[in-house]
């Protein structure tokens, strides 16, 4: 297998609005960032993923683009940028940037200009369709709930928004259009990045035509999934782009890709390919929803659901491709709070949770607050929560379908984009030391107990246990490039496996329950002179690898 430096990395994504205030008007900014560097180089992170920071009317925090050459006022100025950039690189951590190009902001000039008539230069930068029968052009759903399409009444035409109404669909059939967008990923790459995120990229590319959705029931997304994910030119679209762009530099690439299989992923993936380097896909993320459901019909997490997935990817990438391993981002809950216990083993579930992900193949994304076991919230009003799809999802259900405010309420509670966005508890003092001022969103009320000050001063806290499982990628190849192995398959409670590269193997346990079930390796596996790498309970550890009872939420990593 070929070595990369992205393979061997571990990423940590900033979403900056709610990292670190520094100048007290209650949102996070560049300056708040510089001045936490010291901190994620303590943790020994080599790679951040910046959220957008660009010029945007914020509809949906900042993913509508009204500039992409410049940086929002919120958060500072291209200078305090570039110092950011030299700051990072000074400490040994690469910076990669998010670049959003399904869609723009309908306040960027491409669009101004798009809207003003039928013939205007800038009308295919942009999807417009005539009306069909006095209706929308067909019949997509927008992620965010509600239609995919807006009438604009300055040409009698709609145009597509697979996202807010605010964030129209850019059109990747027009080259014109893709040239722009190649001359700016250069402008950034020629600053001194050192890659991008591409948000939801595998729908850049729609299916000729724009038919109908037939068959809406059991797709990742919104009626209309199947004719806007992984299109017909979608490879091309991603050749190209790394032909005219990504393959001049050195750089790392991650695609977001709702829907995406295990073979798609390597052809998104694969060296040879010349498209990108890996993919986030969110098959583990949809296995507390309800089949055929939004991600708001919440039901409890079968582990052996959890174990098959991430093992299919694992298995089906293996020598073809590179995985992402996350559990969370900006628009998934805090894990703890949803595959861990938040309440009676919060330490111990989170430090299992990291365990079993960074024990997998592929590169490891921290999000910020993860490393020291940030909750979910639990505000009292959706007057406190200030996401739009959580705003639409309340409006369409409670105030136009009458259905149970409670019952909503607790759904946001378990997947509201939100529980991410809570601004980082940095220590006990007001706010939560994000600000001086009035944040922007509510800190979580827990930050009394749980920040990052008490995590540091702890040797035992989650913070120390993350840094040490980085620091174990940066001596141990095997964790990098092993092979991977499930066992127990259907075991209800212990998710094991087992990592094998040059003569050396590593044995991961990890129980995902509160009880004490009884780990036994199964026959047949050769393991000699076991050393016990890393385990989230400290003192004695009873029985042998190849037997003992688990305490709850316990993790184990012998290597042999």
């Amino acid at each position: 297998m070929e070595k990369n430096w992205w393979k061997e990395a571990v990423v940590y994504q900033i979403y900056p609005r709610s990292f670190m205030d520094s100048n007290g008007d209650g949102i996070g900014d560049i300056k708040g960032i510089i001045s936490k560097l010291d901190y994620l180089k303590e943790l020994g992170v080599d790679v951040v993923w910046l959220s957008p920071v660009y010029q945007s009317p914020n509809d949906d925090n900042g993913y509508d683009i009204s500039d992409y050459r410049k940086i929002m006022d919120e958060f500072g100025t291209m200078d305090d940028w570039d110092e950011m950039l030299k700051e990072m690189h000074d400490r040994g951590i690469k910076l990669v940037m998010d670049l959003v190009v399904n869609h723009s902001s309908d306040e960027h000039a491409w669009f101004a200009e798009s809207r003003q008539s039928k013939d205007n230069p800038y009308r295919d930068y942009y999807i417009w369709r005539p009306g069909k029968d006095g209706k929308e052009p067909n019949n997509w759903e927008s992620v965010f709930s509600g239609s995919a399409w807006k009438y604009d009444e300055a040409t009698d035409e709609y145009f597509l928004h697979l996202f807010s109404k605010k964030q129209p669909d850019l059109n990747w059939e027009n080259p014109n259009l893709r040239n722009e967008i190649y001359e700016m990923m250069k402008f950034w790459l020629d600053k001194g990045i050192d890659g991008f995120r591409m948000d939801v990229i595998n729908f850049i590319s729609k299916e000729e035509g724009l038919p109908d959705a037939d068959n809406p029931e059991g797709k990742p997304f919104a009626p209309g999934g199947q004719h806007f994910m992984n299109g017909p030119r979608i490879h091309e679209f991603l050749k190209e782009m790394n032909k005219e762009v990504l393959s001049h530099y050195d750089v790392m690439t991650v695609g977001e890709m709702p829907g995406v299989s295990p073979d798609e992923g390597i052809l998104y993936t694969d060296a040879e390919e010349n498209e990108l380097n890996m993919v986030f896909q969110f098959e583990h993320m949809d296995l507390d929803t309800e089949p055929g459901k939004s991600k708001w019909h919440v039901k409890p997490l079968d582990l052996r659901d959890l174990k098959h997935s991430l093992s299919r990817w694992q298995k089906g990438m293996q020598g073809k491709g590179w995985n992402s391993l996350y559990w969370n981002n900006h628009d998934q809950p805090r894990i703890v709070s949803r595959f861990g216990d938040d309440r009676s083993y919060r330490v111990e579930s989170a430090k299992m949770l990291a365990t079993c992900l960074h024990m997998m193949q592929g590169t490891p994304y921290i999000y910020q607050g993860e490393e020291f076991g940030m909750t979910n919230v639990r505000f009292d009003s959706i007057q406190q929560y200030k996401d739009i799809e959580t705003h639409n999802m309340y409006k369409e259900r409670v105030i136009e379908n009458k259905e149970d405010p409670a019952e909503v309420m607790n759904s946001i509670y378990i997947k509201g984009r939100d529980n991410a966005r809570t601004p980082i508890q940095w220590d006990d003092s007001k706010n939560g030391g994000f600000t001086e001022g009035t944040p922007w969103i509510e800190v979580n009320p827990n930050y009394k107990e749980i920040n990052a000050k008490a995590a540091l001063e702890d040797s035992a806290s989650i913070f120390h246990y993350y840094k040490n499982l980085i620091n174990l990628r940066k001596n141990h190849e095997i964790i990098v490039y092993g092979s991977y192995e499930l066992i127990l398959e259907e075991d209800p409670e212990i998710f094991a496996f087992i990592r094998e590269y040059n003569g050396e193997k590593l044995l991961v346990a990890a129980n995902f329950s509160g009880n004490n079930p009884e780990f036994r390796l199964p026959e047949g596996f050769e393991l000699k002179e076991p050393e016990l790498l890393v385990a989230n309970y400290e003192g004695q550890h009873e029985g042998t690898y190849e037997g003992f009872t688990m305490r709850p939420w316990e993790a184990r990593v012998y290597k042999f």
